[in-house]
């Protein structure tokens, strides 16, 4: 049977699961959600922990693999008594671990940009829905690169729908997708060549890539080196909403220099708080740079912290009821979430990358966004960039 949420004792410390990949086709983006999730995890620590008790994790990699995230999220709940669990990046290992989650009352807390069209109360969803990156991204490549856009992806839910939003949004305002094409997670390098080849031979004026972790990188390893074989020809951007500071300081920020990502932080974002995050992190981890996908999952922890101080309780309804209470001053910005569908209120920010890794903000929002996951108010005319 599943473990009571109840059974909260005075003297011990929280516990929570921890399940982000550190190795696998995601280790370098998963690494960093689990390095923003120990900073923040130690920071709450070393400030007397939550109604002085400390937060405990119970640990696991998954490997960038759906089903070991589904055996593992099983583990954490029913084996090792936890509620709560902070994990996830790519949208079938969500889903593998949600029926678990569901069925057993407990709390996952997801910080990956994703495709939408999602609710479950017992989620906690502080990535970016579509109208918090995705279609601010197609209106800036309309206007800034032009409207005939190659799509690229990987095979499975989020890119497929990722890549139908962005169809539809370039056709409504008369714009071309001129080709569509997906490969498989760990793909051969073939396929990369195959499709590097075609939009060389194409040549539309923007790319956009729905590929991740070492595919993603692979790809732009690639494409930079067709590039360099035709100085003369046009450059034409990448476009990504994935493609994030760590993964550029992989593939070599020379070889993506004017590339494009939409996201809702780079560490180029001027707050005081990201100067006191960006300090604390380089004190912990040195020269690894910090992204998006170390914020949100740094940020979404201490939101959780705060609602765990109100209610001192892990009881899952509870818990929820006061994540809708509280709010934190994150680095990218004032974080809440959501009480009718358990997103999280951000601020979108498009970036081109420079040559030494890190991102020019070309646009923000002059406002945090509320998430409309399921995009009942679709159409570019709100997201429409001056």
């Amino acid at each position: 049977m599943p473990p009571s949420h109840d059974s909260d004792v005075a003297g011990q410390g929280w516990r929570i699961g921890v399940l982000y990949s550190r190795s696998g086709v995601t280790g370098t983006t998963e690494s960093q959600h689990f390095f923003g999730t120990v900073l923040a995890i130690e920071e709450i620590n070393a400030l007397g922990g939550v109604l002085g008790r400390p937060l405990e994790p119970v640990v696991y990699d998954p490997r960038s693999d759906s089903e070991e995230y589904r055996r593992l999220a099983a583990r954490l709940l029913l084996d090792d008594e936890v509620s709560v669990i902070f994990g996830g990046c790519t949208s079938h290992c969500r889903k593998a671990m949600l029926p678990v989650v569901e069925r057993t009352n407990s709390l996952l807390w997801y910080a990956s940009v994703y495709e939408g069209f999602e609710y479950s109360p017992n989620v906690i969803y502080t990535g970016a829905a579509p109208n918090q990156g995705s279609m601010q991204l197609a209106a800036y490549l309309i206007q800034h690169c032009g409207s005939r856009i190659f799509l690229v992806g990987a095979d499975y839910i989020y890119p497929r729908e990722t890549n139908r939003i962005m169809r539809d949004t370039v056709e409504e305002h008369g714009g071309d997708i001129l080709d569509e094409t997906y490969l498989p997670l760990g793909c051969d390098d073939s396929d990369i060549f195959d499709v590097v080849r075609d939009i060389r031979r194409i040549q539309p004026d923007v790319v956009f890539s729905t590929l991740i972790g070492d595919d993603a990188q692979r790809f732009y390893r690639r494409y930079h080196e067709a590039c360099q074989a035709e100085p003369a020809a046009p450059h034409i951007p990448i476009a990504s909403l994935t493609m994030a500071e760590s993964e550029v300081a992989e593939i070599g920020s020379e070889r993506c220099a004017g590339h494009i990502t939409a996201a809702t932080y780079f560490n180029t974002v001027d707050t005081p708080a990201n100067a006191h995050f960006l300090a604390r992190w380089h004190a912990r981890f040195g020269d690894r740079p910090a992204n998006v996908y170390a914020e949100s999952a740094y940020s979404q922890v201490h939101l959780f912290a705060r609602a765990l101080q109100r209610v001192g309780s892990m009881d899952t309804r509870k818990l929820v009821q006061a994540v809708h209470q509280v709010g934190f001053d994150a680095p990218e910005g004032r974080l809440s979430i959501l009480a009718e569908n358990n997103h999280c209120v951000l601020t979108p920010r498009i970036g081109v990358c420079r040559a030494d890794g890190r991102f020019d903000i070309v646009w923000e929002s002059g406002v945090p966004v509320k998430p409309d996951p399921y995009l009942t108010a679709f159409g570019l005319d709100e997201f429409w960039l001056k």
